[in-house]
């Protein structure tokens, strides 16, 4: 992959969310800004994509939005950043419905702005080029209790187990690649879940690709792992 075609990668980062169960240890900011290593979660996410080649990212805002805006401006590490603010909650689907407005390309990469993948960018870009489909990034871990494991056939997600489950299985990363008009049939502003109102519907009809990620992955989205990743992503810091 040329270097032209890699500074054309966009993202968007859903930053909206209030961070409801990490507030015991996070109170006074958005989750995506909670202090890892004494930087801010979402400057190792940016700091990543540009380091992956990314030109672009659109960060979807919410819950205490100043704080996210003055905090990553509209230039970081050489990317371009957008910030897209909710004025009111509107779930996953209805902030990344909202924050697709803003994209300029014909796919994009979606990302929880509470998780950090480790992830090769170029080889999803390629698999994107490929299939021209939406991709969802799964990865294996030991215990899919939190998370409950996807359900796969020829390379495919087909559905999504309920958490509670224990055991190793493979689980819904937070990545996606997407085209920027997925959600077109949701009105601008309509409140509902990507995962619980969208995915699960549309995995039943249509073709979800699957790519498997092999690296480091960890949701600081509860106490025990927001812990975890101050050791865990020190060397990303």
């Amino acid at each position: 992959m040329s270097s032209s075609t890699r500074d054309k990668m966009e993202a968007v980062i859903l930053a909206g969310g209030k961070g409801t169960r990490l507030r015991s240890v996070v109170s006074d900011r958005p989750k995506a800004l909670a202090p890892i290593g004494g930087v801010p979660f979402l400057y190792i996410l940016l700091k990543y994509l540009a380091n992956k080649g990314f030109g672009r990212v659109v960060i979807s805002t919410g819950y205490l939005a100043d704080q996210v805006i003055r905090a990553v401006g509209q230039q970081f590490d050489g990317m371009d950043i957008c910030c897209v603010r909710e004025d009111s909650p509107l779930g996953t689907g209805g902030g990344l419905r909202l924050a697709l407005e803003s994209c300029h390309n014909d796919h994009v990469f979606v990302l929880n702005g509470d998780t950090f993948l480790d992830l090769d960018y170029h080889e999803a870009e390629l698999f994107w080029q490929q299939c021209r489909a939406p991709i969802l990034i799964g990865c294996n871990v030991d215990d899919a209790t939190r998370y409950g494991r996807l359900k796969i056939s020829k390379g495919r997600v087909v559905a999504f187990t309920e958490k509670g489950n224990t055991g190793e299985g493979i689980i819904n990363a937070g990545c996606y690649i997407i085209p920027t008009d997925l959600l077109s049939d949701f009105s601008i502003g309509e409140v509902f879940s990507f995962e619980q109102d969208f995915l699960q519907q549309f995995v039943c009809k249509h073709d979800m690709y699957l790519l498997i990620a092999k690296g480091v992955f960890i949701d600081i989205g509860v106490p025990e792992d927001y812990d975890n990743a101050q050791k865990l992503l020190k060397k990303y810091c």
